[in-house]
Formats: C-alpha cells, structure tokens, sequence
C-alpha cells in the first residue's frame, strides 16, 4: 500500500479550519446585524390604529408606513405616496407607489388606504381626531386617492402623516376591520400580529418580556443602515437597563435616566447623543366634576377655581425640577405647545410666570382653602423621562399650601386607560411628537369636547368656549397671518386660565454601545433602518 502524503492528510484539516474561520467571522457578522434595544416601558399594542403613543408608534413604525413620513429633519417626504397635490380647497389626490405589497404578499391599492382612514375614524381609536380631519377618501383607482374636505384644512399633510395604513384584506380575514378598544382591555389579533409594508416584519410579541422583527427583504424603501434583526426588551429598572448596556447586553437605551447620563459619558465602550424633543410635561386638572373624584372635598371642585389652578403654577419650583432633579436636561417654559414654533415664538406665551410661594399662599385663601385638600396625582412611572420622580418633588412643593398630594405611579399599560375614561382628579401628561403647528396640540388636547375626536386628550375636561371658537377658526382659516393671529389669542387666553400647568419641554438623552450609529430626530422617533452596527 503506498505511503500516504503528510500534506495530503493536513490539507482537509487546514481546509476545514478555514471553513470554519470563515463561518465564525459571518456569523459574527449576522450577530452584529442584530440590535439589541431597549427602555422602560413597552409598546401598548401591535394595532397601529388603537393608541397614540410614542413608543407605541415607534416601534409599530418599523412594520407599518403611512402615505407620507418624516425626514431627519422632520420634514415630511414621499412614502406609500410618490406624489400629491392639492387640486382644489378641499380636495387633496395621492399616487400610490407601484409595486408595494404587504407582508403576506398582497398588493398595496386604494381600497387599502381608504379602509385605513376610515378605520382609523373609529371613536376607540386615538387617532380619530386626525383621521376625521382628512375628510372622504375616495379611491378613484387602484393607484390613486382623492381627499374630499367638508372645510379647508391647513395643516392637512400633517394629519395624514398620522395615519398607518393596513391592509384591507388581511383586517377582514382576521376580524380586525375596527381598532380594538385598548382602554377596556380588549385583545385581538392585532394585539400581536401584524402586516404592514415596512421595513421590518413582526417575528414575535411577548407583552413585557421581549418583541423581536426582522429585515424585509422586499421592502421598496432604499435603507441606510445595517440591520437585519430587532430584540426590543422593555427594562423598568433605572439601574439594570444601564447596567445590561455597559456590559453589553443590550445596544441601545431610549431612556438613560439624566443622573445617569454624566456617568455614561465616562464609561469606556459607552457614548450618549442627545437633543431637545419636541414634547412638553404639564399638569392637567378634573375641571368638570362638581366635586373632586379621588380628593377629600365632596362640596365643590377646587380646580374649577382659577385662584388654585393659579396658587398650584406659582408654587413649583421650576428650577430645582430643572437642576437637581432633571440634571439640567430640561427647558422650563410657561407655553403650552411641544415646540415654541407653534406658538410662532412669541416671548410672551413662553414666559413663565415666577416661582412665588407668598402669592399662592394668598390665592389659595382667597379662594378658600388656607387650609388646603387632598387630592390623587396619576402619573405614569415608565413613560417620561423621571416621571415618577417628577410627580412626587411636585406633591412636596404642594405641601407647602397644605394640599395633601397622593402620588399614584402606575405603569403606562394601566395610566393610559385609567385617563381615557376620565377617572382622574389630577394627572402628569406628555404631549408632542413630530408636528410644530400648534393645531394638533390645540384640537384633540385643548378643546372642549366635540364630534370628531375634539378635546380627545382633553383629560381634565375644561371647557372654555372663548379658547374654543378661537381654536376653531385657527383650524380652518387658510390665510397664514390671520390664522397665526388666532392661534396667538386663543393660546393665551388658555394660558391665562392655568386649564394646565407647564413645566419643561424635555431634553432627551439616548445611550448606545460606542459601534452603534443612529440618526436622533426631535420627535424621539428611533429609525432603524437609519442604524449602522460598525
């Protein structure tokens, strides 16, 4: 038998060692592709259509797309749309983009965004009062829309850029053709499926523990960044969600809380990158009940008297909230918009009135209560940045009109719910997202209730008809300087009322693994396909 070659032998052991190498450095690469995100809370629900919620839209984002969506810039750019023009004073037409197919393959039509806005009409969903001011759709094609308007909208683009759009034929085959009632607790198949058209498909959802995506790969959009896979982790605790990114559990925190940020600067494999969000944190009131719901007076109402809503302003101390517990990650303002842009940068609505403990003493007992009342504060713990830390300095600052503060911090699957039903006396609220105009701040937030979503968001039930009519006009008024007129008074006629109490618009910090580079828009929006994983 003849002698077999040494190097004949090595050579299938060099050749599997090479192989192997070569599996682990793809391998290492497809795990590297893989972002690992997390923060304190969850998203409320897969339906895309049933809660307005930051996180909630961001997450369901990745799978969902809307006519429209927002630039870096926020500007608002083509998406399931190529094209629109407004053809007349209340008729808006859209092109659809061709070719576009949901995930279960079927093609994106007219018909599919007619039903979304009609579906998003619904009175459960919180998003109504958008989809009502976007008028009839009307499919004229399979690749056309046309909005007809009962009245003109200037701000309609922006109300269509609210709305996601689902497929018809997959709500129909799964029952889902109305957004499920979230306040109520009802669950649906949408609750933890989803077809979108994005960029990402829905893998799994495990409420609190873990939802995974991963890449489309035919997805029409041109992506900029890398990955191929999302684990979203939802970490309540403060401490754990900076202790599983420093040892590199995780890749990206939302919301590193502001003590920490300082901190996180100075940790090796660790950067922060942050900037002021388009949010602003108030106060809001029960100023329609006769008597307080969750307060010790049973006679009367004291929000309903302006000298305490006024008392109330006059004793935070806005800037030891600022300081020490924001870390300075804060821009107190006494406006009431997400961005000083909708209120046209006016220095008079932004101004503040001052910390003046003397003052609130008095109104307080002009207004008959020199000896105070109790009252429960709801406040979500894992929604703002230090929610919770918020509600409870302000329940101390109060305590110095003798107003018992019962802070009842509670988590957001259970503090949104509770508001949509209106079992509230007092509460903490954040209020922004993409849009500057003041108009989707003044309907569904400020407005006395009405028909089509108006005072939606409106918690406290106010009702002021001279802040109303204004508000109104501003909402269908097309010349630019008379509206800017109306949108002026009827601000500060809110603002003179105290029907809420402004504290800061919130200046957010992200934290990520030093290999991690992301896009940070002033709406917290996080884009992941903008994500690049070096």
């Amino acid at each position: 038998m003849p002698r077999r070659s040494t190097r004949a032998t090595r050579w299938p052991s060099n050749l599997l060692r090479a192989v192997v190498l070569v599996l682990g450095i793809a391998a290492g690469a497809a795990a590297a592709q893989t972002l690992r995100w997390a923060s304190q809370g969850d998203p409320l629900t897969m339906d895309p259509q049933s809660q307005n919620e930051g996180l909630t839209n961001a997450v369901n984002g990745q799978v969902y797309e809307r006519l429209t969506r927002r630039d870096r810039q926020l500007a608002i750019v083509p998406s399931l749309a190529v094209s629109w023009a407004q053809t007349g004073p209340t008729t808006w037409r859209f092109a659809l983009r061709p070719g576009v197919r949901f995930h279960d393959g079927t093609p994106l039509t007219a018909d599919d965004v007619v039903f979304s806005v009609n579906r998003a009409k619904h009175p459960v969903s919180t998003f109504s009062v958008y989809a009502n001011a976007l008028g009839t759709p009307v499919a004229v094609d399979a690749q056309t829309v046309e909005f007809r308007l009962e009245r003109v909208n200037p701000i309609f683009l922006q109300h269509v850029d609210s709305v996601s759009i689902m497929s018809r034929d997959w709500a129909e085959r799964h029952r889902v053709v109305r957004p499920l009632d979230f306040k109520n607790k009802e669950e649906s198949h949408a609750s933890f499926h989803a077809n979108g058209t994005g960029p990402y498909l829905l893998v799994s959802r495990q409420p609190g523990i873990k939802t995974t995506f991963k890449r489309h790969p035919a997805w029409w959009g041109r992506r900029e960044g890398n990955v191929q896979e999302i684990v979203y982790t939802p970490i309540a605790n403060d401490a754990t969600r900076l202790a599983a990114l420093v040892s590199g559990e995780i890749d990206f925190v939302l919301d590193p809380a502001p003590r920490d940020v300082a901190r996180l600067r100075r940790t090796a494999g660790v950067k922060v990158v942050e900037g002021p969000e388009n949010r602003i944190i108030f106060i809001g009131m029960d100023q329609h009940r006769d008597e307080l719901l969750h307060g010790s007076v049973k006679d009367r109402n004291p929000f309903k008297d302006l000298r305490v809503r006024q008392a109330l302003f006059h004793a935070i101390d806005i800037e030891s909230l600022r300081g020490k517990l924001m870390s300075g990650l804060a821009i107190p303002t006494g406006g009431s918009t997400p961005s000083p842009l909708a209120a046209f940068n006016d220095p008079d609505i932004e101004r503040r009135a001052p910390f003046d403990l003397a003052l609130a003493r008095r109104l307080m007992a002009e207004a008959g209560f020199r000896d105070g009342f109790e009252v429960t504060l709801d406040c979500p713990n894992n929604r703002y940045v230090n929610d919770e830390e918020i509600c409870i300095a302000l329940a101390g600052m109060w305590a110095q009109l003798k107003v018992k503060v019962r802070v009842n911090a509670i988590p957001r699957t259970t503090y949104f719910p509770k508001m949509e039903k209106w079992d509230t006396s007092m509460y903490l609220l954040g209020w922004g997202g993409a849009v500057t105009d003041a108009e989707t701040t003044l309907t569904p937030l400020m407005r006395n209730q009405g028909p089509k979503g108006e005072g939606l968001y409106n918690y406290g039930r106010s009702r002021n008809d001279r802040f109303d009519q204004l508000a109104a006009a501003s909402s269908v008024e097309a010349d630019p300087a008379k509206r800017e007129e109306l949108i002026k008074a009827a601000l500060r006629e809110w603002k003179e009322q105290y029907h809420t109490l402004p504290l800061h618009r919130q200046v957010i910090p992200w934290a990520m693994r030093s290999n991690v580079e992301v896009v940070h828009r002033a709406d917290n929006w996080f884009e992941v396909t903008w994500v690049l994983l070096r």
